[in-house]
């Protein structure tokens, strides 16, 4: 059966065979200081590669931190899915770090075997346990997926598996009712997203997620810490601490960037077609 690992490796074959040119197909848009990403979760069919791809090319930046969860172990363990898109990002990673631009790779909970090759790098790719970001105008922000914080993965990795393959059960669903909002003619409806926010347990899990998050990030005399995982994109200050979740591309398409002067912005990328014509327009800024 394949793995995770054979993903990894089949990032570096990618590279190796590609023959698409490294010109500066960027050039035409603005660039950013950093970009911050996380839970792609390449290798599973909620996976919105291309969005993925749309958001990248239109936000070029001089450092990419990929905030774990880029490929999904996980469901790579139980069922192969790896299309040509998914390798494309890859691709489009790979490239970016031999254009120049720093790629720091953080691994998260679904890409856990990525944690054995810390301190190395593959494709000019960093792959680090965590890192400390410092902004153009001087604030240090702590760089971590976050899923040490979740003490079910922690604690209890097997109802981890569980809540996973119920995730993915409720996304199978979601791309179905959307399939049938899209011919009566309604916008896209998250199902997951509607269940975190109104079920009391989610809200609260994720209340205290975010405020052991940035404490931690306070007592280690930090500013912020930016982080990922709970696939919930948040911008906001707690208790002096400035917490910031990139969010995913699974549901939310969101991420978060950096402008020159080190101004924060968390981006929502929009995945309609018609908004696509014009990159200014695809994008929503959140906060």
């Amino acid at each position: 059966m394949r793995s995770a690992r054979d993903a990894w490796d089949m990032a570096a074959k990618v590279q190796a065979a590609s023959t698409a040119s490294d010109a500066d197909e960027d050039s035409a848009y603005p660039r950013y200081r950093t970009v911050f990403v996380s839970d792609l979760h390449l290798g599973t069919p909620g996976c919105q590669a291309e969005a993925v791809l749309d958001f990248l090319k239109a936000h070029p930046s001089e450092q990419l931190y990929l905030i774990g969860d880029i490929i999904d172990g996980w469901q790579l363990r139980r069922r192969w899915y790896w299309p040509q898109a998914h390798n494309d990002v890859i691709q489009k990673l790979l490239r970016r770090a031999r254009k120049g631009c720093r790629v720091v790779f953080v691994p998260g909970n679904h890409d856990e075997f990525a944690r054995h090759f810390v301190g190395h790098h593959f494709g000019g790719i960093e792959v680090v346990e965590e890192a400390v970001h410092t902004t153009a105008d001087g604030r240090r922000l702590w760089v971590v997926h976050g899923d040490y914080f979740d003490a079910v993965v922690q604690c209890a990795k097997w109802l981890a598996y569980l809540g996973d393959n119920l995730y993915e059960f409720t996304l199978r669903l979601n791309r179905y009712l959307n399939s049938l909002r899209a011919r009566l003619g309604l916008p896209y409806w998250s199902l997951s997203a509607f269940l975190k926010h109104k079920v009391k347990t989610a809200l609260n899990y994720v209340t205290d997620f975010e405020r052991a998050v940035a404490a931690e990030a306070g007592r280690r005399g930090l500013h912020g810490v930016v982080c990922g995982h709970i696939h919930r994109a948040e911008m906001r200050e707690i208790d002096g601490v400035l917490y910031c979740n990139d969010g995913d591309w699974v549901e939310s398409h969101t991420g978060l960037v950096e402008h020159m002067d080190g101004r924060l912005e968390l981006v929502r990328w929009s995945t309609h077609p018609a908004s696509k014509l014009s990159a200014p327009r695809a994008q929503e800024v959140l906060a």
